[in-house]
C-alpha cells in the first residue's frame, strides 16, 4: 500500500537522525517518515558540508533518490535552518513545513564568535568536548532533573559524528542568512514547536516564526528544552500527528 504522504525530518546540531526515533516509532498510519543523516553525521558517508545550501541539496538528493515529488519537510534547531535553505532552493517540493526549536534570525557577533571557538575546540579535542559544552543547554531543567538517562543518549549521538562534520556544520550555521524575509513567502501549512524550557532558541523565537508565517500553528511542549522531540516524545508526536491529520487531502 502506498503511503498517504511523506514526512522528512532533519536533525539538530550536533546530533544525528536517531533524534527522531520516538517520532518514527509513533508515525501515524499512512505516513512514511524519512530521517536522513546530514553529510558527515551519523551513518552518512558524504563529505561534511560547509554551507546550509550544501546540506539542503543533500536532503533534496534523498527526495530525488526516493522519487518523492512533495513532502512535509521540517527540522529541529539546525534542521530548521536547513529547512529554510531547502525552501529557498525548491519550495515546490514542500506540502507542509515543521519548525521545531529553531529561529529565523542569523547569528549575531557573539554567537559567531562562539561558533568559531567550537570549531577550534572540536578539531582539537573531538566531539566529546562539544558534548561537555552543549549538554547543559541542549536539555531542559526538567529533563536534567527527572530524565538523567537522556544525557547519555545525547552524548552518544554527538560522539557518533566526525570532527569535520561538526566543524563544517558550525561554520554553515555561522554563515547562514537571516531567514526573516523568507517567512512571509511560506504558503504551505506550517507547524512550529518549541520546548517551554528551551534556553538556546526560547519560545519567543518560535512565537516570532508563528507570527511571521501566515496560518501557521504554534505548539509549546511543556517540560522540554531544546531537544523537545526526545524530552517529551508523546507530547511532541501528538502535536505533529495532529497537524499531519489535518492537512488537505491534496498533500
Amino acid at each position: 500500500m502506498q503511503p498517504e504522504g511523506y514526512v522528512v525530518l532533519i536533525h539538530a546540531f550536533p546530533l544525528n537522525a536517531r533524534l527522531w526515533r520516538p517520532q518514527t516509532d509513533r508515525a501515524p498510519t499512512g505516513w512514511r517518515f524519512i530521517t536522513p543523516d546530514l553529510p558527515g553525521f551519523g551513518r552518512s558517508r558524504l563529505e561534511p558540508a560547509q554551507t546550509m545550501d550544501e546540506m539542503a541539496r543533500a536532503v533534496l538528493d534523498v527526495l530525488d533518490a526516493e522519487r518523492i515529488e512533495r513532502a512535509v519537510v521540517g527540522g529541529m534547531s539546525m534542521g530548521g535552518y536547513v529547512t529554510f535553505a531547502l525552501y529557498r532552493l525548491a519550495a515546490e517540493r514542500f506540502s507542509g513545513m515543521i519548525l521545531a526549536d529553531t529561529r529565523a534570525t542569523a547569528d549575531n557577533e557573539p554567537q559567531r564568535e562562539a561558533r568559531q571557538k567550537m570549531i577550534v575546540s572540536v578539531r582539537a579535542n573531538g566531539p566529546s568536548a562539544v558534548a561537555d559544552e552543549m549538554l547543559p543547554k541542549l536539555l531542559g531543567a526538567t529533563s536534567h532533573r527527572e530524565r538523567p538517562e537522556l544525557e547519555a543518549k545525547v552524548r552518544a549521538m554527538i560522539g557518533d559524528n566526525s570532527r569535520e562534520a561538526i566543524a563544517g556544520a558550525a561554520h554553515a550555521m555561522m554563515e547562514r542568512p537571516d531567514s526573516r524575509p523568507l517567512l512571509a513567502s511560506i504558503r504551505v501549512p506550517t507547524l512550529v514547536l518549541c520546548g517551554t524550557e528551551d534556553v538556546l532558541t526560547p519560545p519567543a523565537d518560535s512565537e516570532a516564526l508563528h507570527a511571521g508565517i501566515s496560518g501557521s500553528r504554534l505548539s509549546l511542549i511543556e517540560k522540554a528544552g531544546h531537544l523537545s522531540s526526545i524530552e517529551a516524545p508523546d507530547q511532541f508526536s501528538l502535536a505533529l500527528n495532529s497537524f499531519l491529520g489535518e492537512l488537505p487531502a491534496s498533500h
